[in-house]
């Protein structure tokens, strides 16, 4: 090297030629910033790359919602009758227990019934026969019977 690069701060250096800076900052700065920029046209593609893939997949999405929405549509009319089976196989199992229910009550009150009945008519034909056997001045006032009601 002919002339040395000087630079400040200290004296002046007899036959030196000042040094360039900026020039030795161009050259040093000059790979990474090349690299740098490298790196930002990468980063830019990426995301280019991923809006794209964004968009895809939110098309694919609402592509499978649809079908989704069709197949539950489609299924809708099968899915209420089976409901509608479940309920009418539950509601005729509750009937028919309210029914046995009601055929076993009727049952026992025809049974009570037919326990009941003949004492009580024997009690109300003794009654009568009673009444009739009394005499006409046993009677009550206003000639109804004791059995008869007010009587």
């Amino acid at each position: 090297m002919r002339f040395r690069p000087v630079g400040l701060p200290g004296p002046a250096a007899a036959g030196a030629v000042p040094a360039d800076r900026s020039a030795e900052l161009t050259a040093e700065l000059e790979p990474p910033l090349a690299l740098l920029e490298e790196a930002e046209t990468e980063a830019r593609t990426v995301r280019e790359e991923a809006v794209k893939e964004a968009a895809r997949r939110r098309q694919a999405a609402e592509r499978t919602a649809t079908d989704i929405v069709e197949q539950a549509r489609a299924r809708a009319p099968a899915v209420r009758e089976h409901s509608a089976a479940r309920i009418r196989d539950a509601t005729e199992a509750e009937v028919a227990q309210v029914l046995a229910a009601a055929e076993h009550d009727a049952t026992a009150l025809q049974s009570r019934v037919e326990r009941r009945t003949p004492p009580l008519v024997e009690r109300v034909v003794a009654a009568v026969v009673e009444d009739l056997a009394a005499p006409q001045d046993e009677l009550r006032e206003g000639g109804s019977p004791q059995w008869a009601p007010g009587g």
